[in-house]
């Protein structure tokens, strides 16, 4: 008879034990997502470039976007937050120069050509100096009178041949930067 006490106590404090709500276990808050901004939220030349379309003609991504305002002249400066270059560099200058004053002063010696990029346009590779590895530059003259440059500066030991590949590439990008959005 204890036995069948001792039995029906302990089914009745099983049976209450189990009826009561656990306790919350409060977690950790998840860690926020990282937010990729965009070029254009940094305003200026920046506002023209996008890090996607920059990765889609270059290959390489870039997160960090500075721009600066000077006269006329509308600078985007764009690097990798991890690595100093390369770096990609898009001026915008209001101008009143036509194709042959293009021509005459602004094509460097040794450039090539480009066409259906703006009025008239150049593609160019220069040689590393100093602490950086070669460059590569296109410039145009935009349509609504505005001479822009796209300028990609190399990792130094980066060779000459990639610089001229990168031109190409720049080339391509130039088409789909569409300065009169500044």
């Amino acid at each position: 008879m204890h036995a069948r006490i001792w039995l029906a106590a302990s089914a009745i404090l099983l049976t209450a034990g189990c009826a009561a709500e656990a306790t919350p276990v409060a977690l950790p808050a998840a860690a926020p997502k990282p937010v990729e901004a965009a070029a254009a939220s940094s305003g200026g030349a920046c506002r023209l470039l996008d890090f996607g379309v920059i990765a889609k003609h270059t290959g390489a991504r870039f997160d960090v976007a500075a721009s600066v305002e000077r006269g006329d002249t509308h600078t985007c400066v764009l690097r990798a937050e991890a690595a100093l270059l390369p770096e990609l560099t898009l001026s915008v200058t209001e101008t009143s120069i036509d194709t042959s004053g293009f021509t005459q002063d602004v094509l460097p010696r040794g450039a090539t050509k480009v066409t259906k990029l703006g009025k008239v346009a150049y593609r160019h590779h220069l040689p590393k100096t100093g602490k950086v590895g070669p460059v590569a530059e296109v410039s145009w003259l935009a349509t609504e009178g505005r001479l822009a440059t796209l300028r990609w500066t190399c990792p130094n030991g980066t060779d000459t041949a990639e610089a001229e590949k990168m031109t190409g590439k720049l080339v391509n990008l130039a088409k789909a930067v569409d300065t009169r959005q500044l």
